[in-house]
């Protein structure tokens, strides 16, 4: 069992094992969704083979190079990455596998990693036995999927109490047009802090991507004169959807972004397993995503740079 730096056989191999549907290879390490995040960029993987040949881990990487020197980061738009392992291993022998791909990292010789592990991959104590460091994060997940009557008798009851008031209100489409998402997505964020932190034209890859192979939904709410008043791109497979991409009207009623994220999880639940909201580490927003009765998920940040200054320098 080993892994080595990445070739082309190995990515090739990578792309094999996201197709076998039995190895459930979560979406955001899927070999297409790197395709269309990394478009104009490298992406790779590194590979552990058993002895028969047949890969039973993965870490799929964005790397980037400057100045010589190679670094590997989270891809935008990606929750998360790390190691992927094969559902049948026990704890030794993903332990076994983990190792592997840590000396592969270290074969890379990088000067700097940082990805965020999904919150499945608990165990990074072969990251830490190598130096790597790490950081806690939560997201909010309501899992199992049960149905909106059930899920709404757990969440806040003053919410609740809103939502006939909204429903009269805004008229919700379950096909918002992709160019009018990407323009409302980027003046909501203009509007917000004066500044897009996701560029224009990867945000329209990603929505007409992930809607062409029929793994996301991109519902808005609209007022009676049909102007967009909020709206939410979620990605989705069988184990877990994920809340992506949003923007809001500056005259949005109260509460509409809760209406819509109900009428989201109702359509959801016979599609997937599991409802992610996407972070967040902020205060406010985290009882917001607290209030429909999700639960702190944590997972780990992990990374390790040389020299280690640079990670005080990049804020990692």
């Amino acid at each position: 069992m080993s892994a080595q730096p990445t070739a082309e056989a190995d990515k090739q191999a990578y792309r094999a094992l996201c197709d076998d549907t039995e190895c459930a290879v979560p979406l955001f390490q899927q070999a297409w969704w790197m395709d269309v995040v990394s478009e104009g960029k490298e992406w790779n993987a590194l590979v552990v083979r058993r002895a028969d040949g047949r890969v039973e881990a993965a870490l799929p990487y964005l790397v980037a190079r400057k100045l010589g020197q190679r670094y590997v980061l989270q891809p935008r738009l990606t929750q998360f990455c790390g190691p992927w392992f094969l559902p049948a291993l026990d704890f030794a022998q993903r332990r076994r596998a983990a190792e592997a791909l840590v000396q592969g990292l270290e074969a890379m010789r990088l000067t700097l990693f940082q990805q965020c592990f999904a919150p499945e991959a608990s165990d990074w104590l072969p990251f830490y036995w190598a130096g790597y460091r790490q950081t806690t994060r939560y997201t909010y997940r309501i899992a199992p999927l049960a149905p909106v009557g059930e899920l709404m008798r757990r969440a806040d009851p003053e919410r609740r109490k809103r939502m006939s008031l909204l429903r009269s209100q805004c008229q919700l489409d379950r096909e918002v047009p992709v160019d009018e998402f990407v323009d409302f997505h980027h003046d909501y964020y203009m509007r917000r802090s004066g500044t897009d932190w996701v560029p224009v034209e990867l945000v329209r890859r990603v929505c007409t991507a992930a809607l062409g192979r029929r793994q996301a939904l991109l519902y808005g709410l609209r007022d009676a004169d049909g102007h967009l008043l909020t709206a939410d791109f979620v990605v989705y497979d069988a184990h877990c959807a994920h809340s992506l991409l949003s923007g809001l009207a500056a005259d949005a009623p109260r509460n509409c972004t809760t209406l819509l994220f109900w009428n989201l999880i109702d359509d959801l639940q016979p599609l997937t397993g599991a409802f992610d909201f996407e972070g967040s580490m902020d205060r406010g927003i985290e009882h917001f995503f607290r209030s429909f009765g999700a639960q702190q998920t944590p997972y780990h940040c992990v990374c390790r740079s040389r020299p280690r200054w640079l990670a005080l320098l990049l804020g990692l």
